[in-house]
């Protein structure tokens, strides 16, 4: 049993993008440089234009970049959370996410254990195509549809 759980949990380390789990002999700028878009790729962005990113980090300027900090705090290990530990959510959930979001990946069986065992009213999971870890900004109209579908089943 133990070897069939270090095998699943290879797996799932396997699926963790190239510039998530850096080489011992490079930085971070040398592991994510061959994964960086060409510049025609940059200046061909579509999900994050100059005038929304410019909303944003004026907004990050005046009021900080606490809040979305705030939601790392809440980490798997926190001492904060061992109150709800064995607790389920017991509404209609989903998970969305960008297919190639390394957060989908970043904890072997983590999504898994939502799926089946944090979840009561499982809906689905539905990762995004073209999409990482903002998922919301880079598909929108694709995010919005699953959620009118997750709220018009629910109705």
């Amino acid at each position: 049993m133990l070897e069939q759980y270090r095998m699943y949990i290879d797996q799932m380390w396997a699926k963790l993008p190239r510039y998530y789990v850096m080489d011992l002999d490079k930085g971070m700028a040398e592991t994510v440089a061959a994964q960086m878009p060409s510049a025609a790729e940059i200046a061909a962005c579509q999900w994050l234009p100059d005038a929304e990113l410019r909303v944003y980090s004026e907004e990050y300027g005046r009021t900080g970049f606490q809040g979305g900090l705030n939601g790392y705090r809440g980490s798997p290990g926190d001492g904060d959370l061992q109150l709800f530990a064995g607790r389920t959510i017991d509404v209609p959930s989903m998970f969305v996410g960008g297919r190639s979001d390394w957060g989908v990946y970043q904890n072997p069986g983590a999504l898994e254990r939502l799926e089946k065992i944090v979840t009561t009213k499982y809906q689905g999971t539905q990762l995004v195509d073209g999409a990482g870890h903002w998922v919301q900004q880079e598909q929108p109209d694709v995010v919005s549809r699953h959620l009118l579908e997750f709220l018009r089943r629910l109705a």
